[in-house]
């Protein structure tokens, strides 16, 4: 899951002040200092402290925040070469910082200001690139947009399912606009309509018999024409992952395991003070990095992380590959092509890729389970390794140990062994507290405001009865009467997972390719293949009379 708690500057400004008295030369424009004194401009500087503190106190929305603390206190510090911070704390004691202003050293122009939860919460600020640099330009995401909504439209029945269901889709973008201008009182509650719709959505698809002759998938262009675009399509993620992104701390986290991994030290409570929490995922995840990190090796420092971007390149192959495969498999190679296309159209499956983060794993896992569903151990096997990448896939584990032909011994031994296969590192650094503590503990624990079970502070009962029904949904749906196809597996699969994001304290974007495949499958997959015409009888066959073509040969 995203860690993205609070980048450096906003853990120092939170934390208590360095007691230096020089000034020195500053390279991190985001280096955090204590001037000696607040009274006389620091060296190659304009303003004073005290002239600083005094612009932050007349911010409008820093008067209102520090109304309900009579006894709030200021910080103020450098921030690199040419900026002052002033942290405003609830308390003398400096624990609780409420309010935080950037100001120009030169101009003593506030250049930001922020409250509530934007003050430790840096990734609420909307910056500018701050994921997936130009994945999430208008210029970029709109066309792609269009790209993935106008093969699939059918302009004879405009009233189609299909249709709304491509535009909830399409509906997070506008949660995602909001978020990217900082403003999550907007894009927080707007992401769980579309959530709600594909969650009934799914289960009705999942939970209705398979029709038994199902409508043949229409395409507005031909199926070649989608080939070549998604060939077109691949180099330009790829190109653009190489040339124009970022990793976020995601990516950075799976490195850092990797090398753990790779010299065989402790993979959990070690990770450095620069992604502090960036164990709290499973083995399988590191593991997947390991050969990326030997070939571009980490140098200790979160710089650029090639090693990172080749994994998540990976990832996205991975599961634009499954898909194709997948979708040859149910029902024909167009509906591969269709499958693929959709996928890397996408343009959430894009800005998943141009974070580098892992999120992708998941999809080509859950992808694969859907490859071998007929197969009870195998299918057992790949469940192992999707719960111990990210844990969510867990909760399908009852759902794919019922699935015909239902194996429950083979699936049961195969998800065991492989299981324990993947824990080895963890059994061997013989901390298993530990293990929950940084892992799952930390997950159900950690409180962001990019839920509204954070943002708005609600109490913790109504949350625990979302998550006790998500997992009660999980369970019940293995063994209602259901659609026992590939088509209906994808449909409660993805249901169960997005049931539990509801409940989740914690939601970022990119986790909207977790359950996007299923969604495909369920939505796209369950159409059959087009039929071809038969081919047209030869010029010299159709001039013959009857008679004589009756009698040759």
């Amino acid at each position: 899951m995203l860690l993205l708690a609070a980048p450096g500057p906003a853990l120092a400004a939170t934390a208590k002040p360095p007691t230096t008295t020089t000034v020195k030369t500053v390279t991190d424009p985001n280096a955090l200092s204590t001037p000696s004194r607040l009274d006389r401009p620091p060296i190659g500087h304009h303003l004073t402290g005290i002239k600083a503190r005094a612009i932050a106190g007349r911010v409008a929305k820093v008067v209102t925040a520090r109304a309900g603390f009579p006894r709030s206190t200021a910080g103020v510090f450098l921030k690199g070469a040419t900026r002052w911070q002033v942290s405003f704390y609830a308390t003398p004691k400096r624990k609780k910082e409420i309010a935080q202003v950037l100001i120009d050293d030169t101009t003593g122009a506030v250049l930001e200001a922020w409250t509530g939860p934007q003050v430790a919460w840096t990734m609420a600020r909307g910056y500018k690139g701050a994921f997936g640099r130009k994945a999430a330009a208008l210029y970029v995401w709109l066309p792609l947009l269009a790209l993935f909504v106008v093969p699939f439209v059918d302009p004879r029945r405009p009233l189609r399912m299909r249709h709304l269901d491509l535009l909830v889709l399409c509906s997070f973008s506008v949660s995602l606009a909001f978020f990217s201008h900082g403003d999550i009182d907007a894009s927080v509650p707007l992401t769980y309509p579309p959530l709600l719709y594909l969650l009934v959505r799914l289960a009705w698809v999942g939970l209705r018999r398979a029709p038994a002759r199902p409508e043949p998938l229409r395409l507005l262009v031909p199926a070649s024409w989608l080939a070549v675009a998604v060939i077109f399509l691949l180099g330009f993620r790829i190109g653009l992952n190489v040339t124009n992104s970022n990793v976020i701390d995601v990516g950075y986290s799976g490195v850092i395991g990797a090398d753990k991994l790779a010299h065989g030290h402790a993979l959990y409570g070690t990770f450095p003070k620069d992604n502090p929490h960036g164990d709290t995922y499973g083995p399988v995840t590191y593991a997947t990095y390991v050969p990326f990190e030997l070939a571009l090796p980490w140098k200790g420092r979160w710089d650029g992380l090639p090693a990172a971007h080749g994994a998540a390149i990976l990832f996205d192959l991975l599961a634009a590959g499954g898909l194709f495969l997948l979708g040859r498999r149910i029902r024909g190679p167009t509906m591969g092509i269709a499958l693929t296309y959709a996928w890397v159209a996408f343009p959430f499956t894009l800005f998943a890729l141009n974070t580098n983060a892992n999120d992708a794993l998941v999809a080509a896992l859950l992808v694969a389970a859907l490859l071998v569903a007929a197969r009870p151990m195998a299918r057992g096997a790949v469940a192992a390794l999707a719960a111990a990448a990210k844990f969510a896939p867990l909760a399908l584990v009852p759902l794919l140990a019922t699935q015909p032909p239902r194996r429950t011994l083979r699936f049961a031994l195969a998800f065991a062994a492989t299981a324990f296969a993947c824990l080895l590192p963890v059994i061997l650094q013989g901390e298993p507290r530990l293990f929950y503590d940084r892992t799952l503990g930390f997950q159900a624990s950690r409180d962001a405001p990019f839920s509204v079970w954070g943002l708005w502070d609600w109490p913790s009962a109504p949350r625990t009865a979302v998550q006790a029904a998500a997992l009660l949904f999980a369970v019940a749906v293995a063994f209602v009467p259901r659609r026992r196809d590939v088509v209906g597996l994808a449909a409660l699969a993805g249901a169960v997972l997005i049931a539990l994001q509801l409940g989740a304290t914690y939601w970022f974007y990119i986790y909207v390719v977790w359950f996007f495949p299923l969604v495909l499958v369920a939505l796209i997959g369950q159409d059959a293949e087009p039929s071809r015409p038969p081919a047209p009888e030869p010029a010299a066959a159709r001039s013959r009379p009857p008679a004589m073509a009756a009698s040759s040969g």
